[in-house]
């Protein structure tokens, strides 16, 4: 069996792909929302709060049922999930707020660059969280069955 066979073969490795390609579609979700809402002229952080949450909507319904395939209690994990999302939020915003504040006005692709650095933040403290707390579960051995 080659390396990748080998890699390809471990859960770990799989499900660390799938909340990968998760996290880009969540992270398409946020990006077109984010800009649309600039398009039609609303503030720059009320467009990033609402591509931010459904961005996480999206991620949240694909890693439950894709990416962990969890069979835990539902409204605990979406509880859980959505408390690691706000915090995360609020995390993002401040990056955006200060990344705006940084960057000149004249700087290409402004919005975009700020937008760039406050996900950067926001999915670092999502997946942490998320596969260490909201679904930690669905990587432990299960329980041995009683004879």
């Amino acid at each position: 069996m080659s390396v990748a066979q080998r890699l390809v073969a471990r859960r770990g490795v799989r499900q660390f792909v799938k909340f990968g390609i998760v996290g880009l579609s969540g992270t398409l979700v946020n990006f077109v929302t984010y800009h649309a809402l600039l398009h039609f002229a609303f503030d720059t952080r009320i467009a990033y709060a609402v591509g931010f949450i459904l961005g996480g909507v999206n991620n949240y319904w694909w890693n439950r049922n894709w990416t962990f395939r969890s069979k835990g209690h539902a409204g605990r994990e979406l509880a859980q999930f959505i408390t690691v999302s706000a915090v995360a939020l609020v995390i993002s915003e401040v990056v955006l707020w200060l990344a705006l504040g940084r960057l000149p006005q004249a700087t290409p692709f402004r919005n975009s660059v700020a937008w760039l650095f406050a996900t950067i933040v926001g999915m670092g403290w999502n997946f942490f969280i998320n596969k260490y707390w909201t679904f930690r579960h669905t990587h432990e051995p299960p329980a041995p069955e009683e004879p």
